[in-house]
């Protein structure tokens, strides 16, 4: 005897077949090891600091991989030069002047670039293949970041744990923009087109571990004229001291941008 499913049913497992792996596909969970979070600070008002900025877009392999994690903060104390920085914060500013100084660098300046918190100036004689990466620091938290967009919010959820007695563990989260171009009109690098990407576009946080856990539910408003298929989400995790705990990124390009 021939068993047929009713029509109905027969129409659905398609569909559920088919939207599975777009599910997981914006679902990222860490590894057991710590990447490396590079940070460079910068400016469009700053005309050392396109190399930099190509320097870190060298990076795009290594961050496809998981074993790095680049972010770009832009800076606003160059606009008055005469050409405001579209993606400068004053709080990215304050960010700079705080992880500087906890990474024991003794002045603050643009292009400065960070690896794990601590100064890194040998970015211009250091090809991505020879970053100083520590593959094998175990990771001392896990994290997870699933997000979804619904019109001009993107919702982020982050679960994360570390150890109970982990004191005044956080992390911060940022949404990160790639393949950007600006076509500067004024100021030192007047008449360049510069090119940028892992920049910052949103930067939230502290959010606290509660008793070695993370919880975060977050609905981001999505930048104007961002590209969420050239997007990311990122979420770094430090310890007390600032010591880096965790850190991961999710890539949108699949997650209905």
């Amino acid at each position: 005897m021939t068993f047929r499913l009713p029509l109905l049913l027969t129409l659905l497992i398609p569909m559920i077949a088919t939207a599975a792996p777009a599910a997981s596909a914006c679902t990222v969970t860490s590894g057991a090891t710590l990447p490396a979070v590079v940070e460079l600070y910068t400016s469009e008002g700053c005309d050392s600091c396109p190399p930099a900025d190509r320097w870190l877009a060298s990076l795009k392999d290594l961050a496809a991989k998981g074993s790095v994690l680049p972010l770009a903060f832009h800076i606003d104390y160059w606009d008055y030069l005469g050409w405001k920085d579209p993606y400068a914060d004053p709080a990215f500013g304050d960010r700079h002047r705080d992880r500087a100084s906890r990474g024991g660098a003794k002045v603050v300046y643009t292009p400065q670039v960070l690896v794990d918190g601590r100064e890194f100036q040998q970015w211009r004689r250091t090809t991505a293949q020879k970053l100083p990466i520590d593959g094998g620091k175990a990771a001392r938290a896990e994290l997870r970041i699933a997000a979804t967009t619904a019109g001009s919010k993107l919702n982020v959820t982050i679960a994360g744990s570390a150890r109970a007695d982990m004191r005044g563990a956080e992390a911060y989260v940022g949404l990160y923009e790639n393949d950007l171009t600006s076509d500067v009109k004024a100021g030192e690098n007047r008449g360049v087109v510069l090119h940028h990407d892992f920049v910052v576009r949103k930067w939230l946080g502290p959010f606290a571990f509660s008793h070695g856990n993370l919880d975060i539910a977050q609905a981001i408003d999505i930048p104007a004229g961002i590209r969420l298929n050239r997007s990311g989400v990122a979420v770094v995790a430090y310890d007390e001291s600032g010591a880096l705990i965790q850190a991961l990124a999710l890539s949108l390009r699949d997650c209905g941008g």
